[in-house]
């Protein structure tokens, strides 16, 4: 069996994604598939073929059970001794953006091909972006 190769350029798409009330993982997963392209039936998991994707409302999204006051963030400064740790209850009042961008991040290839579909994410805490130009398509999930 041959492996399938999308012939030309494929279309790109503009979606919008509504984050209030839904689950940090919720969103998280649906962004992941159409940045990927797993929703075309022309998928192919060595070609970059997904769409760009618009967060809105990710200072709503939620976190479930208490990982608002036991889930840590943790990065490393690079000197030593220098690792720093953050509850998600304090990312999610302060950057809520970057706490949905670290969840999509999380669930795409740690590859060309993510970093390629991480540039196609816009992510906003409230509820207005910037691309109104593209004419994006709103999804609901």
């Amino acid at each position: 069996m041959s492996t399938y190769m999308p012939k030309g350029k494929t279309e790109r798409q503009w979606y919008v994604l509504d984050a209030e009330g839904r689950t940090l993982g919720e969103v998280a997963v649906e962004a992941a598939v159409l940045l990927r392209g797993k929703h075309k039936p022309t998928f192919a998991p060595h070609a970059d073929c997904g769409d760009s994707v618009i967060i809105i409302n990710a200072a709503k999204v939620v976190l479930t059970g208490n990982k608002l006051e036991d889930k840590y963030y943790h990065h490393h400064t690079g000197y030593v001794g220098n690792m720093k740790s953050v509850k998600y209850g304090i990312l999610m009042k302060e950057k809520p953006e970057f706490a949905v961008q670290k969840a999509v991040k999380g669930m795409l290839p740690d590859n060309t091909l993510g970093r390629a579909a991480m540039a196609r994410l816009r992510v906003y805490a409230g509820a207005e972006h910037e691309q109104a130009a593209q004419k994006p398509i709103v999804r609901e999930f």
